[in-house]
């Protein structure tokens, strides 16, 4: 049993003072407020829950500054985003990925959702072990020190219907059973679980139900992921292709429920906002990579109020840093509608925390409560930009930034003290280099 004085933390009630935690085989054992217990080692700062991260493509984490010469588009992002996926392998994506994961470490992430679609070798043949990109996130995960859901990714088509060309050629299994028999030889792990994603409705076949009804069937009590919406001219291809917006289509299709996560989300009807608010089903919101790619903003506080979950991720990691993502979630909605007061504080660190493991299947996660995951994040609240601010949630949700975090515990064991950083910017250097080279 190791315990822990944390100065200041959130609990399910609020902010305290003086919260003793014990900790025993990853757990929390005991969380007594108001107590002073010598035996303890101390932890100054505020400390959180530990932060999931529910939207990742970690390859993306090579594109940070390079995608904004010119003035571009989407599409001519995408163009460069396919530059880098045709470069990788196994062994330069396990230190790429491992860079990443510990950059997210370092901003309190404690588990991360990562939306695998590099399957295959660039010309679309399988790796010698079909699963070995897969297998490489797994171990990028346990070296950086968190927890991951891989989300494996059924990819079909570049375009409703249209065969997979360049890059793509890696995602394509051919079918969704062959896709089902490829990640049927995945192995979960205490730290990793295998959950499936359907990359958009754009990567279907020209037929929808031969990969729906079967990936529907599959995914009954697992977690399932898909970008939704995300663009303008994905629902209007969806409407030519299927009379129906991206939303109907998969809701006709039996895959919408309180285990879908609706990735983006940002383009929707009000038919949309309800089916996916009468399924509960999970909303992945990723601000700074909407913003950075010109997506736009979408309805955040209507899905909510239908009875939709908010999760949040960093996506493309124009930023890894979901105290960002948290504060963008009102501050974007404050844009549009030139009001004030959308979401409270707690209910975006609720989105950061309980139920962003939540949509990741990890239930027990999310809380600093018995019987829990032991997940600390602390951050500094004297630091020039928390200084002053309360040292409560919404020090951490307006003020705050990833590198406040001085301590990140997952599952009880520390993976990151402050004075890491800077080898952790060495091994990114280091990993991106490879990659452009």
């Amino acid at each position: 049993m190791t315990s822990y004085l944390l100065e200041r933390a959130l609990l399910a009630g609020g902010v305290h003072d003086n919260v003793l935690v014990e900790v025993v085989e990853g757990r929390f054992a005991s969380v007594e407020v108001g107590v002073l217990a010598s035996g303890a080692e101390r932890v100054p700062g505020l400390t959180l829950p530990g932060l999931a991260n529910t939207h990742s493509h970690a390859f993306h984490r090579a594109l940070r500054g390079r995608t904004q010469h010119g003035r571009g588009t989407f599409w001519t992002w995408r163009e460069q985003m396919y530059a880098v996926a045709e470069r990788l392998d196994p062994d330069t994506y396990l230190a790429l990925a491992t860079a990443t994961f510990r950059e997210m470490v370092a901003a309190g992430i404690t588990c991360v959702g990562e939306f695998h679609y590099l399957h295959h070798r660039p010309d679309g043949r399988p790796y010698d072990d079909p699963n070995a990109m897969g297998l490489a996130l797994v171990e990028a995960a346990r070296v950086a020190g968190l927890r991951i859901t891989l989300l494996d990714t059924v990819y079909l088509s570049s375009g409703f219907g249209a065969a997979p060309e360049g890059a793509q050629r890696r995602y394509d299994d051919g079918s969704v059973q062959s896709w089902i028999e490829r990640v049927s030889a995945l192995p979960g792990t205490e730290s990793a679980l295998v959950a499936g994603a359907l990359h958009s409705v754009r990567a279907l076949p020209e037929d929808p139900a031969t990969a729906l009804a079967p990936l529907a069937a599959w995914a009954q009590g697992r977690p399932l992921h898909v970008h939704l919406s995300e663009q303008v001219a994905e629902n209007d291809g969806c409407m030519a292709a299927y009379g129906v917006s991206p939303t109907r289509l998969l809701a006709d299709h039996g895959l919408l429920g309180p285990l879908t996560s609706a990735v983006h989300a940002t383009h929707l009807s009000d038919d949309d906002i309800s089916l996916l608010g009468e399924a509960r089903a999970f909303v992945s919101f990723c601000p700074t990579t909407e913003r950075d790619l010109g997506d736009g903003v979408g309805p955040s506080r209507r899905l909510a109020d239908a009875g939709a979950r908010l999760t949040l991720g960093s996506d493309s990691h124009a930023v890894i840093d979901l105290f960002e993502e948290m504060r963008a979630v009102e501050l974007d909605e404050r844009l549009v509608s030139r009001q004030r007061g959308h979401w409270q504080a707690a209910e975006l660190v609720r989105a950061a925390t309980v139920s962003g493991h939540a949509s990741l299947g990890w239930d027990d996660a999310g809380e600093i409560a018995v019987g829990g995951r032991a997940d600390l994040v602390t951050i500094d609240v004297d630091s020039t930009r928390t200084a002053g601010t309360g040292a409560d949630e919404h020090t951490a949700v307006f003020a705050a930034v990833a590198e406040d975090v001085t301590q990140t515990m997952v599952d009880g064991r520390i993976v990151f003290r402050q004075g890491e950083r800077e080898e952790i910017g060495r091994a990114l250097v280091q990993a991106i280099g490879k990659v452009h080279t």
